[in-house]
Order: C-alpha cells, then sequence, then structure tokens
C-alpha cells in the first residue's frame, strides 16, 4: 500500500463517529489525514455531535467530543492532497455557505482524485455542484438535496456504501466498514 495524503473537511458539531473513526481508522492503516476546519488552526478543536437512530421518526443528537484538528486551514494547499474525507453531522450545513471550501471540494473532482462523504456530507458535494449524474448515498433527509444538484439518491441500506468512479458515499455511521473498505479500495487503485 502506498500512503496517501489525505485532507479530511469538517467543522462545528461534526458527527462524531463519522470524524473520528475515519480519521483514526485512515492513520491507522498508515495514511497521512490532515483535519481542517475554516476560521481555525492546529490544535484548536470543533464540538463532535452524537447522532443515534433509536426508533423515532429522524435520529437524536447529543453532545459528543471535542476532536483536535491537526492542521491549519488557511495554511494548507489541496493541490498536496491525494484524497478528500467530508464527514457528516451538522457541520456540513454550514460549510456550503464557504466559497472556499466549496473550491476544495471542486477540486478533487476535476483532478479525479478519491473522495468519501458520508451521510449529511452530501450537502457539501451538492453545493460544490458535483453530482450531476452521479449515483450518491447519504441520510435520507439529503435526497431532495441530491437530486437537485442532478444526482441519483442511491437508497442503499444504512450499513452499505457505494462507489461511483471517484466518489464513495454512505448513509451513516453504521456503514463504516463498507465505506472505509471502498474508499481504501480507491486509495490504493
Amino acid at each position: 500500500m502506498h500512503n496517501k495524503k489525505i485532507l479530511m473537511i469538517t467543522g462545528d458539531f461534526t458527527e462524531d463517529y463519522e470524524t473520528m473513526v475515519p480519521f483514526q481508522t485512515l492513520l491507522a492503516v498508515g495514511h497521512q489525514v490532515d483535519a481542517v476546519c475554516p476560521g481555525k488552526k492546529a490544535g484548536d478543536t470543533v464540538a463532535t455531535a452524537i447522532h443515534d437512530f433509536e426508533g423515532d421518526q429522524t435520529y437524536t443528537e447529543k453532545r459528543g467530543h471535542n476532536f483536535s484538528l491537526n492542521a491549519s486551514f488557511d495554511a494548507i494547499a489541496v493541490t498536496d492532497y491525494d484524497a478528500l474525507v467530508i464527514p457528516g453531522g451538522r457541520a456540513p450545513e454550514y460549510l456550503r455557505l464557504n466559497p472556499e471550501v466549496l473550491a476544495m471540494v471542486r477540486h478533487f473532482f476535476s483532478a479525479n482524485k478519491p473522495v468519501a462523504a458520508v451521510c449529511h456530507g452530501a450537502q457539501l458535494l451538492s453545493a460544490a455542484g458535483v453530482l450531476k449524474g452521479r449515483s450518491c448515498s447519504a441520510y435520507p433527509a439529503c435526497r431532495p438535496e441530491v437530486e437537485q444538484a442532478g444526482g441519483e439518491y442511491a437508497d442503499i441500506a444504512i450499513d452499505a456504501a457505494i462507489t461511483d468512479g471517484n466518489l464513495v458515499t454512505a448513509p451513516a455511521w453504521p456503514a463504516h466498514p463498507a465505506w472505509l473498505s471502498q474508499f481504501m479500495a480507491l486509495l490504493n487503485a
């Protein structure tokens, strides 16, 4: 396996598992992962939220951990990275309003580099305009955004993932084994 340099764009109230698990997993197998947030620098933290499925009509949300960023948003050059990870949670909702973040996301698609997005990460993909003609899974509440962006919503099991070209997506954190496995296959291709 050739170790890759991976960018993770995250923010306050990112989903805890969807941030911590891929970050730690990718580090554990030897990749470099730089986690950044607009307006924050290495050593700063973002608050996480824990989303759970407890039988209600939507997920529940509880305060999670503080996740430490290990790179400074303003200091990175997106061209230095081999791949991108976009966690879900509440963060994509406000990150999609940042033109610099959207330009970063577009770079990975124009360069055909691997991208992994989970859950509400599709909000960032939709806002960046990179879903036209692509199959994309997401949390079901994001289906209208995927479809309005010209994508085909992949209605798959909560623990499944789908790969379409350089894009790997999944509905939520129960899909981590499938989602990370498919992403790592793209990294190793």
